[in-house]
């Protein structure tokens, strides 16, 4: 179904719960909150999702998409362990976590609209209108929710 292999399944359940716990972050914190409950399942989701896509990665543009997101994860996590809870820190946090979900959010929309309806997809072709027009959403949603994140942070300190 849809085109999709085994492993390409394993990649798709594992790193998709990663999209309702980051949106429910985001609405309720206004940010990923990386030591919360829903913060650990991001984590793990998005660990599964990133390291499975060295196992079915079709595009070299697939692996630098994951190296990114595996480094940004890693450095939102783990910021608060080496620089403390100090207000860069919090704001590397902020920073790297929201780029994890557009770098989430990048590919899966793509390979949706590449694969549903199942045969006759809505888009055939990474120039399509379409697609690049939900990309260049997805990157105007990044600009003003960082943007919004960040004055939130400075509100808050």
């Amino acid at each position: 179904m849809f085109g999709i292999s085994p492993l390409g399944w394993v990649h798709t359940l594992g790193s998709l719960p990663a999209i309702p716990f980051a949106l429910y972050m985001l609405v309720r914190y206004g940010r990923i909150v990386p030591f919360s409950r829903a913060g650990l399942i991001y984590f793990i989701s998005m660990l599964i999702g990133s390291l499975s896509v060295f196992l079915i990665a079709q595009q070299p543009v697939s692996y630098i998409i994951a190296i990114a997101t595996i480094l940004f994860l890693l450095t939102g996590y783990g910021v608060a362990r080496f620089a403390g809870i100090s207000r860069a820190a919090r704001y590397v946090e902020t920073v790297c976590l929201s780029l994890t979900v557009f770098l989430l959010m990048v590919p899966t929309v793509s390979e949706t609209l590449r694969r549903v309806p199942d045969g006759h997809p809505f888009v055939t072709s990474l120039n399509s209108p379409l697609l690049l027009g939900a990309q260049a959403s997805l990157l105007a949603m990044l600009i003003l929710g960082l943007t919004a994140q960040i004055l939130r942070l400075r509100r808050q300190r």
